[in-house]
């Protein structure tokens, strides 16, 4: 038997004795740009709007070209990416704020004359979901959110929903009182008049990373830009006003009916606008350098929706794709995604696999090596095997569900997409469009009547999707 004196030698040899760090978890950031289309980013094919700290990110990381919004307005899209389930499924179909069936109730207003009564909607997000900042700051992280939330009013902000700080984030889905300070948000203090909102939210996020702590952390960057008023810095406009003029670029427009649609990206103060978030971008990723822990950060950058071409100014244009936002059409509804994880993704890399809002949920907790929450991001697949190996997801078909009439000019509908095939299905007449997006990414040669078999399977899926959801339609007026 061991005498007191030699276990106590002992244990002391045993406590000098070097031991395997415990693994630290990576820091993750995640950037939602509100409004951003699918081909704003020179990444993406713009060559109008000038995107280089973006850009790189994508050189550095893997760029989806088939990633998808839950839906084609902002706090559906912003409820699926917190949550990870459709908004079918939580019933938050439309942006916060948005008529309820009573306004088309009262024979007053723009909603009066429609032929049918939009569906009633959930507002705000229920407290009793848990989101991915809950379930990560029940793992140790630390939370920010900053910007745009748009999901709820004062008892439903970010720190009600599992974020530790939160600066700017309220009702508002958009900087009522314009981009430049006094801002008038409840949630941040306002900086000296002139700050540019944009330009705040980086300073923000810097001082957050910059914070000395031990903790890994979750960084909800959601910029309130791109999203109208269409405001930025005078000199930033001025120079593409010149680059327009030089490269002698005119609007250009369609018809998208009721509406006309944008053809062309010209805009000056929007290309501004896209030019201020990416350097916004670009201070970030360079402090996460400067502090030496880029190899260390996951940095997620995508859109609630698609670009803004049909209404409001008609700021940007989504060609090739059809519409835009509030639109079920892929204009509508297909954003960039980049994804950058290092050492595991490829730099450079794409990927056509058709994603969507709902899989950031356990795609972050699968990349942090936190514990999946399968009930909880019940419709979000993890990308990981995408990411890692370029592999096919075990998923089929992705579903959308807008039973409302859109500011932009959208009508209420549902739409399934499964491998090429995109199927739309209008509820204020009963129309289908089918669509081959591989043949036809523009959804300009309705294959109903040449392929009606595939037409109709593909709607009895949708039927029973929805039916699965609980999805709610509209109504006929006088039901």
């Amino acid at each position: 038997m061991l005498s007191v004196s030699c276990l106590t030698t002992l244990l002391s040899l045993v406590a000098l004795c070097p031991t395997e760090p415990a693994p630290s978890r990576p820091n993750v950031v995640v950037l939602v740009v509100d409004d951003l289309g699918w081909t704003d980013l020179g990444a993406f094919g713009s060559t109008f709007y000038e995107t280089p700290h973006i850009d790189t990110l994508a050189a550095s990381g893997m760029r989806f070209t088939q990633a998808y919004a839950a839906a084609p307005v902002c706090s559906p899209t912003r409820a699926a990416l917190l949550t990870g389930k459709y908004p079918a499924r939580l019933g938050t179909t439309d942006y916060f704020g948005a008529p309820q069936p009573a306004a088309f109730q009262t024979g007053k207003g723009r909603w009066s004359k429609t032929p049918l009564i939009g569906a009633p909607y959930v507002d705000p997000l229920p407290l009793a979901e848990v989101t991915l900042a809950e379930a990560m700051r029940a793992s140790g992280y630390r939370t920010a959110f900053m910007g745009k939330w748009h999901l709820g009013d004062e008892g439903s902000w970010p720190e009600d929903q599992g974020f530790d700080l939160n600066r700017a984030g309220c009702r508002w889905g958009h900087s009522f009182k314009g981009y430049f300070a006094p801002y008038g948000i409840a949630t941040l203090e306002d900086g000296p008049d002139g700050e540019y909102l944009t330009d705040r939210l980086a300073d923000e996020a810097v001082r957050f990373i910059e914070a000395d702590e031990e903790e890994p952390f979750l960084l909800y960057l959601a910029f309130y830009t791109v999203h109208t008023p269409i405001q930025a810095p005078e000199e930033r406009i001025e120079r593409y006003r010149a680059k327009k003029k030089r490269l002698g670029l005119e609007a250009r427009w369609g018809q998208e009916a009721p509406r006309r649609v944008r053809l062309n990206q010209e805009h000056a103060a929007y290309a501004a606008m896209v030019e201020s978030l990416d350097r916004a971008v670009g201070r970030v990723l360079e402090t996460l350098e400067e502090r030496g822990i880029a190899d260390e950060t996951i940095i997620v950058l995508t859109s609630d929706n698609g670009g803004l071409s049909t209404s409001e100014g008609h700021p940007t244009s989504n060609v090739p794709l059809r519409a835009g936002k509030g639109w079920l059409y892929e204009g509508g509804i297909r954003v960039p995604l980049i994804v950058r994880w290092p050492g595991k993704t490829r730099p450079g890399s794409t990927s056509a696999v058709p994603v969507i809002s709902t899989d950031l949920y356990p795609t972050v907790l699968a990349m942090t090596e936190l514990e999946a929450r399968p009930t909880q991001h019940v419709d979000g697949v993890s990308l990981v095997p995408v990411l890692k190996e370029a592999a096919p997801l075990e998923r089929d078909a992705l579903f959308w569900h807008y039973p409302h009439y859109g500011n932009q000019g959208g009508t209420p509908g549902s739409a399934i997409r499964a491998g090429s095939h995109k199927l739309i299905e209008h509820f204020t007449d009963g129309r289908l469009e089918l669509y081959d997006l591989d043949q036809d990414i523009a959804e300009r040669e309705n294959l109903v009547e040449s392929e009606p078999e595939r037409a109709k399977a593909l709607h009895k899926r949708l039927l029973a999707w929805r039916a699965a959801v609980g999805a709610i339609a509209p109504t006929a007026r006088g039901e």
